[in-house]
């Protein structure tokens, strides 16, 4: 990432993973699933929620035996239908219960700035003060495996969740995952707080 920012990518940086209030939503029909799966890539009716910004996302794909994941940004709606359609194979074999067994996992990813790039990139869009900023394929992707590390690694790293019930507690240390079906970095949304930029990482989970 530094060799990125050398070549004129923007310095975001991952700070730290916060869960909210409420970062678990049960899914508890296929219907519904198939929504959620429709939202996070933006097809359907949320095909034209942001998009012009749709192709910063980072979207969890798999080959076409659903053997093999990576991860990847898209550039056209094309694509995701195609990573959807791998997904809605992925489901079939891992047969969801949807007894409450099925979640949606939403989790804040909260990047910085340095001190003084913020002016740099604020610009004027539609009247109200915003941010453009030039990042590659490669910081992307990069920014991505910090949130995706940081996720793994939240009970280690001290993320507090006691607020939370015990079987959502038991969710973020992954004691009772038993897949990942889906996951997504959204950065088509991406909200700023007290200089702090929040972007949303969905993953949809099946429990043992």
């Amino acid at each position: 990432m530094e060799r990125e920012i050398e070549k004129g990518s923007c310095p975001l940086q991952f700070e730290y993973l916060e869960f909210g209030e409420k970062p678990f939503q049960f899914i508890e029909s296929e219907e519904k699933l198939n929504e959620v799966l429709s939202y996070l890539l933006r097809l359907g009716e949320y095909r034209g929620y942001t998009e012009h910004l749709v192709g910063n996302n980072v979207y969890m794909d798999l080959d076409m035996l659903c053997r093999k994941i990576q991860f990847k940004r898209t550039h056209s709606p094309v694509e995701r239908s195609e990573i959807q359609w791998k997904i809605q194979r992925y489901k079939n074999k891992l047969k969801p219960d949807y007894a409450g067994k099925v979640c949606l996992e939403i989790v804040q990813c909260v990047f910085s700035l340095p001190e003084g790039a913020a002016e740099k990139d604020q610009i004027v869009y539609d009247g109200q003060k915003t941010y453009a900023f030039a990042m590659s394929n490669k910081y992307i992707l990069g920014l991505f495996t910090h949130c995706e590390a940081a996720r793994k690694s939240a009970v280690e790293d001290g993320v507090e969740f006691v607020h939370l019930p015990e079987n959502e507690q038991k969710i973020v240390s992954l004691e009772n995952v038993r897949n990942v079906l889906f996951q997504a970095l959204l950065l088509d949304n991406v909200t700023v707080e007290n200089g702090l930029f929040h972007a949303q990482m969905c993953t949809v989970m099946l429990l043992k």
